[in-house]
């Protein structure tokens, strides 16, 4: 086929830099920043993560980390000390908490786009930065204060430094690489040394590229990287040593272990092999881990068929086009080989070890990248593709019937819900079904209700008109051939879809964050009060972080101290340590504290309501109760 034959060719669309970026920056806005705003912070790891960035930007101790005052040493603290700095510099709010985060995935879009750009083109750029700004992985889990946005960016451009060091002849450029896993190290812990090494190494042997080892600089290179990551680890390690039996002799714990027993050995090797005491965690199961990937990169993963059919039609030139290829052919071909590794190395992985569902994060932004390089190159080169466009009409065809399925769906709820009033607390209203344990991230969607979708209308319907009408269309334009404009419906399909799902997200802010108990407390309470946890403190940890300032003191704790079992899972290893405050009350204390002395608060969520409610009975003044969870008082408010 001659490049003058006009019938098989895609007309010439110019994908402009500026046009790319405004559209990145719109989509960031809509999607990304504009949620900083709303919810607040929520109970469990989000405000209890944030309770540490709080400590450190209150304290002149940046290298112990502590949560309602007692130690934390169980991860590295890079991700803290940037919400501690957006703390002393915006102030203390889910706004600052959030940012770093949302600035990490810019980032990573900006990233991926200049790799892509020089790799495969500027329409390949632009479909791995919309991949990226609008799969419901990423933007899910950036919903909360965890690493892993953060880490992807670390570990992508630690991988893209060492590319560039070795494809242009620039051993410079290798010390970003290791300046990069010394953060990484800060912000994960030595899973990100472990993941670059297992993706770098394999990488260069295939190549060949390993018999310019000068070239990495291993003996600078290392010092660099320890320079970085080996100071805190020291310095904490000192200031957390061993305890002996500091609080009695504990059933599991034994001698009270100090920072480098918890932190090397419990929470990296004994995690791994499923082992950690305690054991608060959960592992995927198999049939759920590998289908759940599709889910976190969709609507991406609708063209993964076509990129694995290019795989496997392109096999057996694989090695020859590795070594053999120059210029921008071997540009593109090491850099599909090193972010393929990359990605399965992590799969891989996590499929092995402990996993939550948001732990593969970093596999998501290169499996995002060789889609958009797929299908760029079909889209541009349909007589030389390897695979037939027909893959893609096939891909928008699936995603149209799925779009008109979900779009019922909704309708039907809309429909159903449509003479019910609308209720703000979703939580109240939900069936509690648990059908998935609630240890997925959507499970609480097989929970909801007539009345729960009453509180749901608005983004109901934003979603329901997206998913109805841009696949539909999305459909069309690519059996018109009008593959660009295809594609980028599909983005802003689901950009619509995730404002929606923001929005919805929002109106369970009753359920997913106690921050209304702590206004409560902060409107009827005095400084003088305290505030008891019954249970697990990060069951109330948005309470404790909102009302921090206020009572400036840790919050009591309705558990033993060094708890049995696992309990007080969360700060059951800082606790143990002799120094610890005395904030943690057995049942007995509870009781005859209850009552005495200044004004007390408890939180309990329900699966403690009868255990408060029979160890306190006669003294217990229900003050509010939202979603699953209750806030009392020990005496009338009218005395206060």
């Amino acid at each position: 086929m001659t490049t003058s034959d006009p019938v098989h060719r895609e007309p010439p669309v110019r994908t402009s830099t500026k046009v790319t970026w405004l559209l990145f920056l719109a989509i960031f806005l809509a999607v990304y920043f504009a949620s900083l705003f709303a919810p607040p912070l929520l109970d469990d790891v989000d405000a209890a993560h944030a309770q540490v960035a709080q400590h450190f930007a209150e304290s002149s101790d940046w290298i112990t980390p502590q949560t309602n005052g007692i130690r934390y040493v169980e991860k590295p603290p890079l991700p803290w000390w940037l919400v501690a700095t957006m703390y002393r510099a915006l102030g203390e709010s889910a706004f600052s908490t959030h940012l770093p985060n949302t600035l990490a995935m810019l980032s990573l879009t900006a990233l991926a786009w200049f790799w892509t750009l020089r790799a495969w083109g500027a329409r390949a750029a632009l479909y791995a930065g919309l991949g990226i700004l609008t799969s419901i992985g990423p933007f899910l889990f950036t919903r909360f204060i965890i690493p892993e946005a953060i880490l992807s960016l670390l570990l992508l451009g630690a991988l893209y430094a060492m590319f560039l060091a070795l494809e242009d002849d620039r051993p410079g450029y290798i010390y970003w690489t290791y300046a990069a896993l010394g953060l990484a190290t800060l912000t994960k812990g030595l899973i990100g040394p472990v993941f670059f090494a297992g993706t770098a190494i394999p990488y260069l042997l295939v190549t060949g590229l390993w018999r310019r080892w000068r070239s990495l600089r291993l003996g600078s290179g290392i010092l660099l990287y320890l320079a970085i990551a080996a100071p805190w680890h020291i310095l904490v390690g000192l200031a957390n040593p061993d305890q002996g039996n500091a609080v009695g002799n504990h059933p599991t714990l034994g001698n009270v272990h100090g920072f480098f027993y918890q932190y090397f050995i419990n929470e990296h090797v004994l995690r791994f092999f499923g082992q950690r005491y305690p054991h608060d965690y959960n592992k995927l199961p198999f049939a759920v881990y590998w289908p759940v990937q599709l889910v976190w990169i969709f609507p991406w993963s609708l063209f993964l068929p076509a990129v694995v059919a290019t795989a496997w039609k392109t096999r057996p030139q694989w090695l020859s086009s590795i070594r053999e290829a120059c210029g921008a052919d071997q540009f593109r071909v090491r850099t599909t080989l090193l972010l393929g590794i990359f990605a399965a190395v992590i799969l891989v992985f996590f499929s092995i070890s402990t996993n939550l569902e948001y732990y593969t994060f970093p596999a998501w932004i290169p499996l995002l990248i060789l889609t958009g390089a797929v299908l760029a190159n079909i889209e541009e080169h349909r007589d030389a593709a390897t695979v037939s466009p027909k893959w893609l009409t096939f891909a928008h065809a699936v995603f149209a019937v799925v779009g008109i399925l979900v779009a019922a769906a909704l309708a039907w709820g809309l429909w159903d819900s449509r003479n019910l009033p609308f209720v703000p607390d979703v939580g109240t209203l939900l069936a509690h079904r648990a059908l998935a344990g609630y240890t997925l991230a959507m499970s609480h969607l097989f929970d909801l209700t007539g009345p729960a979708f009453a509180a749901l209308r608005l983004p109901s319907i934003l979603a329901a008109v997206a998913l109805l009408i841009g696949p539909l269309l999305a459909y069309v334009l690519r059996r018109r051939r009008e593959h660009l404009a295809a594609t980028v419906t599909v983005a802003v399909t689901f950009v619509v879809f995730l404002v929606a799902a923001h929005i919805a997200f929002a109106r369970f802010e009753p359920m997913l964050s106690s921050k209304q108990l702590a206004d409560t407390i902060l409107q009827k309470g005095t400084p003088a009060d305290s505030l008891i946890v019954l249970g697990e403190q990060s069951e109330a940890s948005s309470v404790i972080f909102y009302t921090h300032h206020f009572f400036n003191k840790p919050a009591f704790l309705a558990h033993p101290r060094c708890g049995q079992n696992g309990e007080g899972s969360t700060l059951l290893w800082g606790s143990c340590y002799p120094d610890a405050p005395d904030i943690f009350l057995s049942d007995q204390r509870l009781a005859e504290s209850w009552g005495a002395g200044e004004r007390k608060w408890l939180f309990a969520q329900d699966a403690n309501r009868d255990k408060a409610e029979k160890l306190l009975a006669g003294h217990l003044f229900p003050v509010q109760t939202i979603a699953d969870k209750t806030l009392w008082t020990d005496r009338p408010l009218a005395d206060h």
